[in-house]
């Protein structure tokens, strides 16, 4: 319906150049494909990008300049085309796996750790997080992206947009989008024990930031579960309402932004631990389903360098996916997991600490650790991103809408399959198409 009102809109600035006995009939019937379609996106939910057309659109039918009209009204149109598709709403692709995918939401709370972020030292350190799981097929809409509904997604967008400093129509795509998972969706019925990925987010960042992963990963028989850490992801919406907002600012000095983000990545470590043995014990449909022996800790940006310490400290993970994510852990000691790091396309003298940091925290592996330079991509390639923002080279990379999702799947699929599932088969050999290879030892 974009498309079509779009082309109403060309259609209007066009008839002015038209024969006199033309312009009229092209003109009457431009506008009413421009109105019709302006009421059908109205009724369905209308996007701001296209306001530019809507204005070009009515300036063509009342315009009597012919070249200065053409070339404004046209403008107009294009520019608010090129909003739409420059910020579209997000459209998830769907899960290839066997497995329809189910989701819900849980939050937990630790009696053994206060909550550093409050003065209350009876305040407990609280986590909300949100599992994929492999689920039987049903009729039940997609879940709402960002929340438990459109309302609560609409709190977390603008939670996000405050956090990144952008107006809030920016993103109000995003609490309208639904994914392809079904709300508290039946467990599959095969009787499997599925092998568990925690991920932890980027800084700032919420539990559905990778949702079209997660789900791609529940679709092939992994229970995914995404963590909110409040007070240092953007905003966390609790059981009870209250929107939890971030504390965490950068002071501009590079020697206590260091320190202050390796307390950060200290914390969600625990807080990844201590998701792990509420998972051994969980409790309702998936009581007995998750196998917790089979356990992989992950995580984006600074999500990435809390999985990677989470696993020095927690000898009950078995694997660790690093997206992007430069080291902090104050105290990096050699560990026994398994280890594959994603990192984005680094440009000469760009970041000049993170590889020979991020080398050196994977050469402390005694299992065999992998890095794999994804040409073409940015920090934000390995996130829903994409989906959603200007497919800028800088910003999103340069993969495409879906080509992203499509590489950090396939590679961490074939890592977690070899690590966790045993698959057979030269785990290198599988790495390599997705881009450039380096494996410690």
């Amino acid at each position: 319906m974009e498309i079509v009102l779009v082309a109403g809109a060309l259609v209007l600035v066009a008839a002015r150049w038209l024969p006199g006995p033309w312009r009229p009939r092209v003109m009457v019937g431009g506008g009413v494909v421009v109105v019709a379609s302006a009421v059908v996106m109205f009724v369905d939910g209308f996007r701001w990008q296209l306001l530019p057309v809507l204005a070009g659109a009515a300036l063509a039918a009342v315009w009597r300049g012919r070249v200065i009209g053409a070339v404004v009204c046209a403008g107009l149109v294009l520019a608010g085309a090129g909003a739409a598709w420059a910020l579209p709403a997000p459209g998830f692709p769907e899960p290839s796996g066997a497995y329809a995918v189910g989701t819900t939401i849980t939050q937990w709370t630790d009696p053994d750790r206060g909550e550093d972020a409050t003065p209350d030292p009876g305040d407990r350190r609280t986590v909300v997080a949100q599992l994929w799981y492999p689920a039987r097929k049903t009729d039940g809409p997609g879940a709402q992206y960002m929340g438990r509904t459109e309302r609560e997604a609409g709190v977390v967008a603008g939670g996000l947009a405050a956090y990144l400093g952008v107006p809030a129509f920016a993103l109000d795509e995003l609490p309208r989008a639904h994914s392809h998972a079904v709300f508290d969706a039946p467990v599959a019925d095969d009787g499997e024990r599925y092998p568990v990925v925690l991920f932890s987010p980027g800084l700032g960042g919420v539990r559905t930031q990778n949702t079209a992963w997660a789900e791609e990963l529940a679709s092939r028989g992994y229970v995914v579960a995404a963590l909110d850490h409040p007070y240092d992801s953007a905003i966390v919406t609790l059981a009870d309402g209250r929107a939890v907002r971030t504390r965490l600012k950068a002071t501009g000095d590079r020697a206590e932004d260091e320190r202050r983000a390796a307390t950060w990545s200290t914390i969600r470590a625990a807080d990844l631990s201590f998701a792990l043995t509420r998972l051994e014990r969980i409790e309702g449909p998936l009581s007995g389903r998750l196998d917790t022996g089979r356990a992989a800790v992950t995580g984006h940006s600074i999500g990435g360098s809390a999985a990677l310490q989470a696993a020095r400290q927690d000898p009950r993970f078995a694997a660790v996916i690093d997206l992007d994510g430069y080291p902090h852990d104050p105290a990096p000691r050699p560990f026994r997991q398994p280890v594959l790091a994603l990192t984005h396309d680094v440009r000469p003298g760009e970041q000049p600490n993170y590889l020979p940091r991020l080398s050196q925290v994977l050469a402390l592996s005694t299992a065999r650790a992998y890095r794999l330079t994804v040409p073409g991509s940015a920090h934000l390639t390995f996130t829903d991103a994409p989906l959603y923002l200007p497919p800028l080279p800088s910003l999103a990379g340069s993969l495409g809408r879906t080509g992203a999702l499509r590489v950090t799947a396939g590679a961490t699929t074939a890592f977690l399959d070899a690590t966790l599932r045993g698959k057979p088969g030269d785990l290198s050999k599988t790495l390599s198409p997705y881009g450039r290879l380096t494996t410690t030892p």
